[in-house]
């Protein structure tokens, strides 16, 4: 009994001895794993101390370590969420528009210069509705971006075009070459028009009529008129039809060389003449333009070329010249045959003929002409005479000369010949005169741009009351002046109460002033050297919160180095006279002028400064978008409304004084016969 009781003690001992063991080694297995992560660390630690990080980086045998974990950010990248929604967002098929009406959409934005916009189609909306463009968009964006001279961005989306396997078109070709032609940069213009004619030398391709006719445009504008020559012989060689349009390409391509362009206009004018192809209206626009615009050059080498002219004009008169492309089914005879058709007692007398011919045409009496197909000099003496534009229209017969060649042409001249013509007539009231009588006869409606190139022409010879009168024709004619009239009004504004009645004018026909106007009464105050009338200009640019441009900035300073001489002067000489009444205006000037500069920000600043500040990139109108409330997007139908023109048979011509003296005493009566009924 007792040992039964003993045995029984005995393994409930037992049994707790064995629960408070098991018990103590969890407690104990518990411990260790709390503290085996700092052990781990300890560890590694000390083993990256054993060995500087430099042999670590060395070591063959040390790899590193793996980078820390990171937590998970709270907020997601903005570029993660975009791709996360672009791909669980799918478009419906709904959304998906047609390659046609992305095409239109192109379009439109085009159509009302909306460039941004119209990239964007491309850029972003049909990127957005998993659309792949074809080239039929490319190129309209191409086209679109080379009207408006954006050549960078035309050809970056010529790189997309063949990065996305597209196939590029001759007229991508034509397009990319006009941007490089509309370029305000004329040195990238012509390197990247060189740069895409290796690219098609490199292909192989072989240019078309139109491809040539870019390329002379754009080596033409861009001043390099030998290749613009060559490109034509190349056109000659391959047996391509050249029409009228590459000739007026070379037309502009004289207008870009300043003091040769008329000399080579002359050439090419010939040329045409000899190859037997009709000048059209645009063609006699640019020659005027080239009239306008360049000189003679070397005077020497000038004359050998009119010498030239002549003579091709006689002996090239009933024979087929070297120089001209034969027809496509036309074969150049052999040589031999030529020899034998050409006997030798004749060639004497042809050369006699063409020499006597020739010295009748150097001698002939009159007006010169160098227009017509038989050109002549008629009593030109010498060409050390011709200096001005009125000279150099002279050698083209004088203007009615020009109306009459236009006619034999079949060329019936429009409102921009006009406009050309009076760029280039004697600055005289008779020779306007003789314009407007020509108007009225041709029954030519006049535009605002006519009227306000004659207030400018009359601003210019310092004849500010005619300038005024013109406003009488503009009202006869039944036209509305535009900002531009007011600008070239702006150039007569000699003191300050004409400059506020020009103003006060502006305000009542609800038109908002710029800085081209204001910069036009600064040259005018700047001349007079007027400091209230300056002063007054450069605080309503204050008020009115508009940004100088450059003229306006080379204005004042021209006007401060003048006042800065005069003011040495002056110091120099302290008893001169006026000395006091200079002082008296220029000190409170020069104090308005420099906290005008400090408020534009050009305080301190040299003038290449303050121009790098002021100049606009002329590329980044087309980076944003157009703003809201445009006027096109407003009034739509005004996109496709036609400048006003109206007829000026009420304006009475006899009323205009044909004697400049006399102008000035008859100005009165010309007020009261403007309007005829």
């Amino acid at each position: 009994m007792s040992s039964i009781i003993l045995n029984t003690v005995r393994r409930e001992c037992f049994g707790q001895f064995r629960a408070r063991l098991l018990q103590h080694s969890l407690l104990l297995t518990s411990r260790a794993l709390r503290t085996a992560p700092n052990v781990c660390a300890h560890k590694t630690q000390s083993s990256r101390d054993e060995i500087s990080l430099l042999e670590a980086a060395h070591s063959p045998d040390h790899f590193g370590t793996l980078s820390p974990q990171v937590d998970e950010p709270e907020t997601l990248d903005e570029g993660d969420l975009k791709e996360e929604d672009f791909l669980q967002n799918l478009p419906t098929p709904g959304q998906k528009l047609s390659v046609r009406q992305y095409a239109d959409l192109i379009k439109d934005h085009l159509k009302n210069n909306r460039i941004r916009e119209a990239l964007d189609v491309v850029e972003v909306r049909m990127k957005q509705d998993r659309v792949k463009p074809v080239n039929y968009h490319f190129n309209l964006l191409i086209g679109g971006c080379a009207r408006v001279g954006y050549s960078k961005k035309a050809f970056q989306l010529y790189n997309k075009m063949k990065q996305h396997g597209l196939k590029v078109t001759g007229g991508t070709y034509t397009s990319l070459f006009n941007a490089c032609a509309v370029s305000p940069f004329l040195g990238d213009g012509l390197k990247r028009a060189n740069h895409l004619r290796e690219i098609m030398l490199e292909k192989g391709y072989e240019p078309n009529e139109s491809n040539y006719n870019a390329m002379i445009k754009a080596y033409g504008r861009c001043g390099e008129l030998k290749t613009a020559f060559q490109l034509v012989d190349e056109m000659v060689e391959r047996r391509l039809s050249i029409g009228t349009d590459t000739f007026n390409f070379l037309l502009q391509a004289c207008i870009s060389d300043r003091e040769y362009g008329f000399r080579h206009a002359l050439l090419v004018w010939h040329r045409m003449h000899r190859m037997k192809i009709s000048p059209d209206r645009y063609s006699f626009n640019l020659l005027l333009r080239c009239v306008r615009d360049c000189q003679l050059g070397d005077l020497e080498i000038t004359a050998q070329v009119i010498e030239q002219i002549l003579s091709e004009s006689i002996g090239g008169a009933d024979s087929k010249r070297l120089d001209q492309p034969l027809p496509a089914n036309e074969e150049t005879p052999p040589v031999e045959n030529v020899k034998e058709d050409v006997e030798e007692p004749q060639q004497p007398q042809l050369t006699t003929v063409t020499n006597r011919e020739l010295t009748e045409r150097l001698n002939q009496e009159g007006v010169p002409d160098l227009l017509s197909s038989q050109p002549h000099l008629g009593s030109l003496v010498k060409l050390g005479e011709v200096r001005k534009a009125e000279d150099r229209l002279l050698l083209l017969g004088g203007s009615s000369n020009v109306f009459a060649e236009m006619k034999r042409c079949g060329v019936e001249p429009d409102i921009r010949t006009i406009t050309e013509l009076l760029d280039v007539i004697p600055s005289t009231y008779a020779a306007e005169k003789h314009l407007l009588a020509t108007i009225k006869q041709l029954k030519l409606r006049c535009d605002i741009d006519f009227f306000n190139i004659l207030i400018k022409k009359r601003s210019m010879r310092f004849d500010y009351e005619g300038a005024k009168d013109v406003l009488y024709m503009i009202e006869a004619a039944n036209l509305e002046p535009d900002i531009v009239t007011y600008g070239v009004l702006a150039l007569g504004c000699q003191t300050q109460d004409e400059a506020r009645s020009l103003l006060k004018m502006m305000h009542a026909a609800d038109v908002r002033m710029n800085i081209q106007i204001l910069g036009a009464m600064l040259r005018q105050g700047c001349a007079k050297q007027n400091f209230r009338y300056v002063t007054e200009i450069l605080q309503i640019v204050k008020r009115e919160r508009l940004k100088p441009n450059e003229p306006f900035l080379r204005h004042l300073e021209e006007f401060g180095k003048v006042c800065e001489k005069r003011d040495r002067e002056y110091d120099a000489k302290p008893r001169k006279k006026g000395r006091e009444e200079f002082k008296q205006e220029y000190n409170p000037y020069r104090m308005q002028l420099d906290a005008w500069r400090e408020h534009m920000g050009l305080q301190g600043l040299a003038l290449d400064q303050a121009l790098g500040i002021v100049r606009e990139h002329p590329w980044e109108q087309f980076k944003q978008p157009q703003p809201d409330g445009f006027e096109a997007v407003k009034n739509p139908k005004l996109r496709h409304k036609r400048k006003k023109q109206h007829s000026i048979r009420r304006v009475d011509v006899d009323a205009i004084e044909d004697d400049d003296q006399e102008k000035g005493n008859a100005t009165e009566e010309m007020k009261e016969v403007k309007l005829v009924s």
